[in-house]
């Protein structure tokens, strides 16, 4: 049974939000509509500004409202380091994180051939050409440690390694806490694969 049209429409656009499913929807929209109207329409004015004036930096590829973002446009930066993400997500995460100063380049995604993803899409092209200006000393290779994660930055060191720039890749590993008899294989495999000196 149908309450109403409107909150019919409501549930299904809020099911295209990652995780959220029929049930998660129902309650959202309820919440919304009978606790927080007032927090209903800042969401809605948000997700429409948010659309009509967000794009990709000209030059990293990440959202950004401006012509270039502000990590490109910052002169303090390290511009001849660039970390390689997936995603806009992985930018704030590792900048906010490690404290790193240099410049990004984001994927959108990695290499997927059985879902038409190759290196046009990726925006490998704009990467060649940023390698070919000379100002890149290293690429930090950050993409997932998936096997898609895993071909892309490999394509992408044979593309540094072609105009003799370093490339590096994340460490894989335990993480800091982490008991052995509870790492899964994969990754236990790569910590001691990739062990280092002390």
């Amino acid at each position: 049974m149908s309450l109403s049209p409107l909150i019919d429409e409501l549930i299904e656009s809020l099911r295209v939000l990652p995780g959220v499913g029929p049930k998660s929807a129902q309650r959202m929209a309820f919440f919304l509509m009978e606790r927080n109207k007032d927090g209903a329409l800042l969401l809605a004015n948000s997700l429409s500004q948010a659309v009509e004036r967000i794009g990709h930096c000209r030059q990293c590829r990440t959202l950004t409202e401006d012509e270039v973002c502000r990590i490109c446009s910052d002169r303090g930066r390290n511009s001849s380091k660039v970390c390689i993400v997936e995603t806009p997500s992985d930018v704030m995460m590792i900048d906010k994180v490690t404290g790193f100063k240099g410049l990004y380049f984001v994927l959108m995604g990695h290499l997927s051939p059985l879902d038409g993803i190759g290196p046009e899409e990726l925006g490998l092209d704009l990467l060649a050409n940023r390698l070919d200006s000379g100002d890149v000393e290293e690429l930090i290779l950050a993409t997932n440690p998936t096997v898609e994660g895993e071909a892309t930055a490999h394509y992408i060191s044979e593309m540094a390694k072609k105009r003799n720039i370093r490339s590096t890749r994340l460490a894989h590993g335990v993480p800091i806490g982490g008991e052995l008899e509870y790492v899964d294989s994969s990754t236990l495999s790569h910590a001691f694969t990739d062990r280092r000196d002390l």
